[in-house]
């Protein structure tokens, strides 16, 4: 080594051995970030495999995972092959390079540049269109899987007389195909065109010929290849036409053939193909002839014939045919589309009577008892008393209630009641100090059932609860409180381990728990646990001590986000509901199966069709796939998910559905019969929303099937905007225990209104059948109102609510202060020729925290109430008392109690202010109204504070609902007659 500025004496420099070590610490360097990559990769899939066999479904990853693979390697290998094959070929076509041209002479130097690496190059061209091809193909699984095990509709188009399942399954396989082949063809041509250049092929500048005769045959080949693909493309089209979608005035999205597609489009493709099988046949010729002349004019002729026959002609016929007739020539047409859709979307067998809208019984106290048989109407708003179920039931800051709540039946005396209910979800927000530890291993779950009759409320206004307190009694018997999957569970948990869980809390202090069921993933393997260290990028994972034998991971948690991880052919209804059967938690989801290959069908986008009023405020009430267009659903499967243990259970509902039968033969044993669906079970099955969404926006238009009337339009109805709130969207649909006009009891429905396009006077009511047990269910009923008179629509009757002076001025009294109204559901029911409206009437208290019901606003025809209660609201609205003797409230008779003095004290002063406000309101004394609603904010004031801070105190983390009771006290379950 060299000597660097010692002389003889100084120090010796060595040169060489620090570039070594840089050169060794950069290498290692390398192969720690591919292996790191690589585990990356690897604890990705290794999780989701892991996960999938927890959850014993792990045919769907296996059966997924083998499809994409297989997908991957025969299309990347053959767009591989076709592209190499072509660069190859144009190589070995080249002419001798003798006598070069300036032009070649400048490109001799990237021949040799490239000449070493030739190999190596068109391995690396190829492996990357592979790639890419592959990687696109591998997306098509769902495409592949449903051609290959596609099971017939038994039903044919009109139109060429093909099953439905050629559309739905084989024709979408057929196009990929067909991209496929184009994509090869272009990028072959591209590749050998290059190639055929760079070594002398082709000339652009050089004088005599352009391409050397090879080259000529070559891409004339690689062209023809495009043409008949073309040739296929414009045979495929003919079909395409039955689910092409197209503007046309009588809807949006329509579908099918019309006059011009049968008429002019269709000859047309079939014209094109045949001029294009020619064309392609004449680029084939020049393997032969040499020459371009002959494959050019017939490529020119194939283009001049696709604008005029393809383009000019339908327009000619569109302008000269259709237009001066349009009724008579678009009236078959029409009719397929009519006839279509409705059997697409399950609405062919809607039934439409007339109704009047009016009553024609003069004496309308008559009617009074007629009003509890026809409807159990629920004055408890689901989307309204999430907060008061916080405040009143929540006991524990770290649970809290979903946003809006579900209405389920359960059965009382034998007789079905509407419940509103809830579960007591895991809050991590409430926990007393976030950190890993508490998140993750001591705070796992929630705890127990709230639920509440829909169809009545207390003297205070608070709900009257079946299923009270923690843990959780009241009438729905005993079952596995604990929550560890629900819709608020967003995050993961590990249990089981030597870290304790906290249970729930009473007065005597904390219960623990560990976890004892089979969910999960064990964490016990290292292996394991590297991998959900990296995948969920937490190393502590890998190194906690309070993770142990017997540790296991939860994730996945949400009811909607494990079946549709079960099950990713399914496209899942926006609203999971829980509910107790047999002695466990369930929640219960509704699937669907879709498609967008019905012919003539109508397409309607998921997103739009089924967003309402709750969805603008409550993303988690949006249907998966948001923005899916289709034309064909299917409510083919309902799956519960165990709130312990997270099972989940997939069973098929809609036993004819060829979709779902498809998906059975790809996905084998993953969907269990009907019949093992239990009778418990079957007793919460209820319609799901979001197909009764979809269906009610297609009926707004298709409830007609005479093509004349569907064409003038003079029937379309408009599903109204929501009118107890300002947002603009739809009214949802309501869930409500009703009796139809043709109806000898009452039965589960889903009710809607329509009101004329434009308008906001009622044009039409609308159920469902919404009772899985009932020979109904799925019936729809649609009563539609005289064109010839008006008759109030919700919208109209909320401002008659809000216009009338003496309602207008009680409004403005129960406003006093900072106080909020919040206006309920508002619920239709038919009644005797015409339709009586209920809204329930919220007030929220400067002073509270939760709606309180306070008022029940009644209509029906020209007379109005505004009262305390339902009862007696009616009873002003019909004049007359019903002479049926209401049901006894089930609840206690007992007021909140309180362990608290301070507490206590203050409820008995918030009782006695209540009372003092009742009073004043029956001697309509609004001044001593207004008094008593502050002295009644001031004292559940005075309350709340005083449980905070004997909350604090203890240290409890609890609620600091006045009067939240823990398990150990008696029963505190809100007094009072019901107001309903």
């Amino acid at each position: 080594m060299p000597d660097r500025g010692g002389g003889p004496t100084g120090p010796r420099i060595r040169v060489g051995r620090p570039s070594r070590r840089v050169r060794t610490l950069l290498m290692t360097l390398g192969v720690l970030a591919v292996l790191g990559m690589a585990f990356t990769m690897f604890a990705g899939f290794w999780t989701d495999w892991l996960w999938y066999r927890s959850v014993k479904y792990s045919s769907v990853f296996t059966t997924t995972l083998w499809t994409k693979i297989g997908l991957f390697f025969v299309f990347g290998l053959l767009m591989a092959l076709a592209v190499g094959f072509n660069i190859w070929l144009a190589h070995r076509l080249r002419p001798p390079l003798s006598a070069m041209s300036m032009e070649q002479q400048s490109l001799d130097r990237y021949r040799m540049g490239i000449a070493p690496y030739k190999t190596w190059l068109l391995l690396g061209i190829t492996a990357l269109v592979g790639l890419i091809a592959g990687a696109s193909a591998s997306s098509q699984w769902r495409t592949w899987l449903m051609w290959v095990n596609g099971v017939p509709f038994h039903q044919k188009d009109p139109q060429f007389h093909l099953d439905v399942s050629f559309y739905a399954f084989d024709l979408p396989w057929y196009r990929f195909l067909l991209g496929f082949g184009f994509a090869a063809a272009i990028l072959s041509l591209i590749a050998a065109a290059l190639t055929h250049y760079l070594y002398g092929g082709l000339r652009i500048t050089s004088p005599g010929a352009r391409a050397t005769a090879s080259a000529t045959g070559h891409l004339s080949v690689l062209i023809g290849i495009f043409v008949a693909l073309k040739a296929v493309a414009y045979w495929l089209d003919r079909y395409g036409l039955a689910v092409k979608s197209s503007d046309f005035k009588a809807t949006d999205n329509w579908t099918g053939l019309r006059y011009v597609d049968a008429n002019a489009y269709l000859p047309a493709k079939t014209i094109l193909f045949c001029i294009a099988v020619i064309c392609a046949l004449l680029f084939f010729a020049t393997l032969w002839r040499r020459t371009w002349q002959l494959p050019v004019i017939g490529f020119g002729l194939m283009v001049l014939s696709a604008i005029l026959i393809g383009g000019l002609y339908p327009a000619i016929v569109q302008k000269f045919q259709v237009q001066p007739n349009e009724q008579a020539k678009e009236a078959p047409y029409v009719q397929k589309n009519l006839k279509a859709t409705r059997e697409a979307y399950g609405i062919d067998g809607a039934k439409v009577t007339d109704y009047s809208g009016t009553s024609k019984t003069k004496d309308k106290s008559t009617l009074r008892d007629d009003v509890d048989p026809t409807a159990s109407i629920r004055i408890l708003d689901p989307n309204i008393v999430s907060p008061t179920f916080q405040q009143l039931q929540q006991i524990r800051n770290y649970y809290a209630f979903p946003t809006n709540l579900d209405v389920d039946r359960y059965s009382k005396d034998g007789k079905d009641q509407d419940t509103v209910i809830g579960l007591r979800e895991l809050n991590l927000n409430g926990i007393p100090k976030n950190n890993w530890i508490n998140d993750h291993f001591r705070y796992t779950h929630g705890y127990g059932v709230v639920a509440a009759k829909g169809t009545a409320a207390d003297a205070n206004g608070q709900p009257v609860f079946t299923e009270y307190d923690l843990p959780s009694t009241g009438t729905l018997g005993s079952y596995e409180q604990q929550v560890y999957y629900g819709e608020k569970t967003t995050t993961y948990s590990i249990v089981g381990g030597p870290q304790k869980e906290i249970d729930y809390s009473d007065d005597s202090g904390e219960k623990t728990t560990s976890y004892k069921g089979k969910s999960g993933v064990n964490l016990a393997n290292p292996i394991n646990r590297a991998a959900y260290a990296v995948a969920f990028n937490e190393p502590q994972i890998l190194y906690s001590g309070a993770i142990g034998e017997g540790s296991r991971i939860l994730y996945n948690r949400t009811p909607k986000e494990r079946v549709e991880a079960v099950a990713p052919w399914l496209t899942i209804d926006g609203d999971a509901y829980p509910a107790v059967v047999n002695h466990r938690i369930q929640w219960i989801v509704d699937a669907y199966t879709t498609t967008n290959g019905y012919p003539y069908a109508s397409r309607t986008t998921l997103g739009d069709t089924t967003a309402d009023s709750l969805t603008a405020t409550n993303n988690s009430r949006a249907v998966v796939a948001q923005q899916n267009q289709v034309n064909y659903i299917r409510n083919s499967v309902k799956a519960t998910v165990d709130a312990y243990t997270g099972e989940v259970k997939l069973y098929q509902w809609d036993t004819k559905d060829p979709v779902l039968k498809t998906w059975m033969k790809a996905f084998p044993d993953t969907v269990k019969p009907r019949s093992a669906i239990s009778s418990d079970l079957m007793a919460h099955l209820r319609y799901p929303q979001d197909l009764f969404k979809v269906q009610r926006e297609l009926l707004t238009r298709y409830h007609v099937t005479n093509p004349t009337t569907f064409l003038s339009g003079s029937e379309v109805w408009q599903v109204p905007d929501d009118p107890t709130n300002k947002s603009g969207n739809a009214v949802p649909p309501y869930y409500l225990s009703m009796k139809m006009p043709d109806q000898s009891s009452q039965a589960f429905s889903l009710t809607t209104t329509f009101t004329p396009n434009g308008r906001d006077n009622l044009s039409a009511f609308m159920t469902i059948d919404a009772e899985a047990g009932s020979s109904d269910y799925g019936k729809i009923r649609i009563l539609k109102l005289p064109t010839s008179t008006t008759v109030d629509g919700p919208k109209q009757v909320q401002s008659q609510f809000n216009s009338e002076q003496d309602i207008a001025e009680s409004i403005k009294l129960l406003k006093g202060g900072d106080s909020d109204i919040e206006y309920g559901n508002l619920l239709t029911v038919p009644l005797d020729g015409g339709l009586l409206y209920v809204e329930p009437v919220y007030v929220r208290g400067g002073g509270l925290k939760y709606p309180l019901l306070r008022k029940v606003l009644v209509s029906y025809g020209d007379k109005t109430a505004f009262e305390d209660t339902l009862d007696e609201a009616l009873n002003k609205v019909f004049g007359a008392e019903t002479s049926t003797k209401p049901p006894s409230d089930e609840g206690t008779t007992k007021p909140p109690a309180s362990n608290n003095p301070t507490v206590q004290e203050a409820l008995n002063d918030a009782q006695k202010a209540f009372d003092a406000g009742q009073e004043a309101l029956k001697k309509n004394d609004w001044q001593a109204y207004g008094e008593a609603q502050k002295d009644l904010e001031d004292a559940l004031k005075r309350a709340e504070e005083a449980q905070s801070k004997a909350d604090k105190a203890a240290g409890s983390g609890g609620s600091g609902k006045p009067g939240a009771k823990p398990s150990s006290s008696p029963s505190t379950k809100p007094s009072g007659s019901p107001s309903g």
